[in-house]
């Protein structure tokens, strides 16, 4: 879909967009990369500093590195000096699912995407006006659209 102007191109949600996408272990592992899949289906974390969107400038969209669902707007993207990207909201609050993490010891919460319940990261109440949220992101976690923009379209 296409905008006027040049705002970029534009994703929209419509009914389809959160419909569950359900792979097993094997097919997941054949669909990502080494480093995704310990992220994504395995909780894992990328090192601070090492991933490619830490310090990512370009206005755009980032989408689940697992289905392609957008989860967040370079709009809402702080340096919070973390490491890690991070963003004060995400596009549409159906598009990720947050959880009680009580691995390492500690009580956290940690954002999952709502459509095939990729490990995204974590969200911590840290960040920034207007919600005080800083969503801290693994950058392997995502794919970045340059110039996209996203439309809550659901008619």
């Amino acid at each position: 879909m296409e905008s006027s102007g040049n705002s970029g191109p534009l994703i929209a949600l419509n009914g389809d967009t959160l419909k569950a996408v359900v792979k097993t272990q094997a097919e997941w592992e054949a669909a990502l990369s080494q480093k995704a899949f310990y992220v994504l289906r395995q909780d894992g974390t990328e090192r601070a500093f090492t991933g490619a969107y830490w310090d990512n400038k370009e206005e755009g969209l980032y989408v689940c590195a697992g289905c392609g669902l957008p989860l967040f707007s370079s709009e809402t993207k702080f340096r919070s000096g973390t490491g890690w990207p991070s963003f004060w909201k995400p596009v549409a609050e159906s598009n990720v699912k947050l959880v009680k993490d009580r691995k390492l010891g500690m009580v956290r919460t940690e954002v999952e995407c709502a459509r095939c319940g990729g490990h995204q990261g974590h969200v911590f109440e840290d960040g920034p006006k207007p919600t005080g949220l800083r969503y801290c992101i693994n950058s392997v976690s995502m794919d970045f659209k340059p110039g996209e923009k996203f439309e809550v379209n659901l008619k």
